[in-house]
């Protein structure tokens, strides 16, 4: 009889020959994801085919469309569609509900015209990824970014937020765009979570892949310009302006004075009251003029911090 191992279960399984890959693992226990029941519909059952490709059936007309809209290489096969006649070796693909939750995830915004507006603007990056992407299949690489980015775009809408863009491993938020209320505490608790988040990821990723995440974040209160951007159905609302680009310096101060979390002064001003700080620091970013005195923000607690690092600040300290 053929059989199927299955991965990463490590559970090898006996199957009567032209028997579907998805109907052996129900029959068998195996947990194996199916949104839309097993009509080739949603694509949530496929499964990589590590050995054993040759004893697989040919794709149906009904997989066949969907692997060319998704473009699936010949070794990513529905289960529901498979069936078998030898020995096969498969890894699932996805692997609970949060896995189920990508593949289906649609986002829409509603077109507006350009306006001036005060929002809170997060730039969010992981640090040192690049070894950890270069040690990565193509496909590995591209769901654990799913992962990871819908993980992170849970908490940014929890607080008020979404996401304007993504940036190969960063990410771009805004908060305060329809409800301005608290927009920078809003945007601050939200990364402070955001980094949580990243801890409860991260035993996934040492399990799988040997690696832990670690993010930095920068916060910037100011005005931007509004409005939705792009051709035909690429069209998105899009924040445009210098305060964009100076909470993208800010994100960057991170990692040269080994901090997570930075804020500029027009978001501590309206946060201090809310959350515990460390260090402040004034110091020149790239491609602005002048100085700019910068909060690293530790809790979202109130408490008292210290004022320190190497260049300290001469005016308020953080509260």
């Amino acid at each position: 009889m053929p059989t199927i191992y299955y991965l990463p279960d490590d559970r090898e399984i006996e199957t009567t020959a032209g028997r579907t890959i998805l109907q052996t693992s129900l029959l068998m226990g195996i947990p194996h994801t199916n949104v839309c029941a097993g009509i080739a519909r949603c694509s949530t059952c496929r499964v990589m085919v590590v050995e054993g490709l040759e004893s697989c059936s040919p794709r149906t007309e009904a997989e066949q469309v969907l692997s060319e809209r998704l473009r699936f290489s010949d070794g990513i096969r529905l289960a529901c569609q498979t069936r078998v006649d030898g020995d096969i070796k498969v890894r699932r693909l996805i692997l609970d509900d949060e896995d189920a939750e990508l593949t289906s995830q649609l986002d829409a915004t509603p077109g507006r015209i350009g306006e001036e507006k005060d929002v809170a603007i997060m730039f969010a990056d992981i640090r040192g990824s690049t070894a950890f992407a270069e040690a990565l299949p193509p496909y590995d690489l591209i769901h654990v970014m799913n992962r990871y980015f819908l993980r992170m775009g849970r908490v940014i809408a929890k607080h008020g937020g979404y996401i304007e863009s993504y940036r190969g491993d960063g990410l771009m938020a805004l908060f305060g765009v329809d409800e301005p209320r608290d927009a920078a505490l809003r945007a601050v608790r939200a990364g402070l979570e955001m980094f949580d988040e990243v801890e409860l990821l991260n035993p996934h990723l040492e399990a799988t892949y040997r690696a832990r995440f670690q993010i930095v974040i920068g916060v910037h209160y100011g005005q931007v310009v509004m409005g939705t951007v792009g051709f035909s159905d690429m069209r998105q609302m899009s924040a445009i302006g210098d305060s964009v680009n100076l909470a993208a310096r800010i994100e960057d101060v991170n990692k040269e004075v080994d901090a997570r979390l930075l804020v500029s002064e027009a978001t501590y001003n309206h946060v201090r009251d809310h959350v515990e700080a460390g260090r402040s620091f004034v110091t020149s970013l790239k491609g602005k003029t002048g100085e700019h005195t910068l909060y690293e923000i530790i809790a979202g607690i109130s408490g008292a911090g210290t004022t320190g690092g190497p260049h300290p600040v001469d005016g308020p300290s953080p509260a």
